[in-house]
C-alpha cells in the first residue's frame, strides 16, 4: 500500500471515530481539502464499501500531485470538541407516559412510595439504613431537584436535604420566590450508603447501587411529569445519564436533556458550603449557581426582579 493510499485509510478511520463518538461536523481548510483530493492517478486501497456509505464522494478538479513528492499530512482543523474533552451526552428516549388520570394520581404516587420503602435490592444498605427517604414536596410540581444520596441527617428524618446543605437548598429555592412544598425534592438513591463503622462523612452511590434506584426516580419523572429538572452536583447527573466521569466544575450550566425534560447541571449545596471557607465566602460559587437557577426561571417563565438579578454579584 502506497503512503498516500496509508494516509487516506488513517483519516477515514479517524472520521469514522469521530462520527462514532458524536461529533457531527468538522470544518476543513480548503488547503487540507485539496490535500485530501488530489491526484486522481495514485490508486486508492481497496475498500469494501456498504450499500450507504458515511463518506460522500468527492471529485476533484485539482492538479496531480508531482510524482516522486511526499504526500503531505492534512492538518484537519476541527472546530468539534477537543479530543480531551467529555463528550456530549445523548439525550435518552422519551420516557413513556402512564396511562393514569388525575384522580388515579395520588394513588399510585403512594404505591410507588410503598414499593420503595419496603426495597431490599442492595442488601448492604438495608441492614446500615434508618430510612428510606423517597422524596417531598408536590407531586405536580413544575420543578423538580435531583440530589445524590441521603447524609447522615436525612437517614435519621427520611427526608431530603434537611442538614446544612438542605438549609442552604431551601434558601435558594425561596430566592426563586418558590417553597420547599411547590416543587419536589428527591436523590438518585434512596438510603444512605454505607459507610465503615467510624468513618466520618458519606460516601458517593456505587454505579450498581445507582443502577438498582434509579427505576423509582424514574417512575417519580414520570408521575410528577416537571418542566425542568434541576441536577445537583456531578453525581447527580451520572445517575441520571448512566455517566462515570461528569465534570460539573466544567459542565455546569449547560441544559441537558433527559427523557425529553431539561435539566440544568449545577453545584451541589455541599459543594458551596465548602467554597463559602475560602476568601470571598463562596460569593463567585454561590453567583454561578444562581445563574443556573436564573436559566431554570426563565424556562420556567418565571418573573424575575432587579434585585434577583444582581444577587451575588
Amino acid at each position: 500500500m502506497s503512503a498516500y493510499a496509508q494516509l487516506l485509510e488513517a483519516a477515514i478511520r479517524d472520521l469514522e471515530e469521530r462520527k462514532a463518538a458524536g461529533e457531527r461536523f468538522i470544518a476543513i481548510a480548503p488547503e487540507t481539502l485539496s490535500a485530501l483530493t488530489t491526484s486522481q492517478s495514485v490508486p486508492t486501497p481497496a475498500r469494501t464499501q456498504p450499500a450507504e456509505s458515511s463518506t460522500p464522494a468527492v471529485r476533484s478538479t485539482s492538479t496531480p500531485r508531482a510524482s516522486g513528492s511526499p504526500p503531505r499530512l492534512p492538518a484537519i482543523r476541527s472546530t468539534a470538541t477537543p479530543l480531551n474533552a467529555p463528550r456530549p451526552v445523548a439525550a435518552p428516549p422519551a420516557l413513556p407516559l402512564l396511562n393514569i388520570t388525575a384522580a388515579e394520581k395520588p394513588a399510585a404516587f403512594a404505591a410507588l412510595r410503598e414499593r420503595a420503602l419496603a426495597c431490599t435490592k442492595c442488601p448492604q444498605l438495608v441492614t446500615t439504613r434508618k430510612s428510606v427517604v423517597f422524596g417531598t414536596g408536590d407531586p405536580n410540581a413544575q420543578l423538580m431537584f435531583v440530589g445524590e444520596a441521603p447524609g447522615a441527617d436525612e437517614d435519621q428524618q427520611g427526608e431530603p436535604f434537611v442538614g446544612r446543605a438542605g438549609q442552604l437548598l431551601t434558601r435558594i429555592i425561596q430566592a426563586a420566590n418558590l417553597s420547599r412544598e411547590a416543587v419536589y425534592i428527591a436523590n438518585i438513591l434512596k438510603c444512605r450508603p454505607d459507610t465503615p463503622l467510624g468513618t466520618p462523612g458519606n460516601r458517593p452511590p456505587r454505579p450498581e447501587e445507582r443502577a438498582a434506584c434509579l427505576p423509582y426516580l424514574l417512575e417519580q419523572i414520570q408521575l410528577i411529569q416537571p418542566r425542568v429538572i434541576v441536577a445537583l452536583g456531578g453525581t447527580a447527573v451520572e445517575g441520571l445519564f448512566g455517566q462515570t466521569e461528569f465534570r460539573i466544575t466544567r459542565q455546569r450550566g449547560k441544559w441537558m436533556d433527559f427523557h425529553g425534560t431539561p435539566v440544568m447541571p449545577t453545584f451541589h449545596p455541599s459543594y458551596v458550603l465548602r467554597a463559602e471557607e475560602g476568601p470571598d465566602k463562596g460569593r463567585a460559587t454561590k453567583r454561578l449557581v444562581w445563574e443556573d437557577m436564573l436559566q431554570v426561571m426563565v424556562r420556567l417563565e418565571m418573573p424575575i426582579s432587579e434585585k434577583q438579578r444582581g444577587f451575588f454579584k
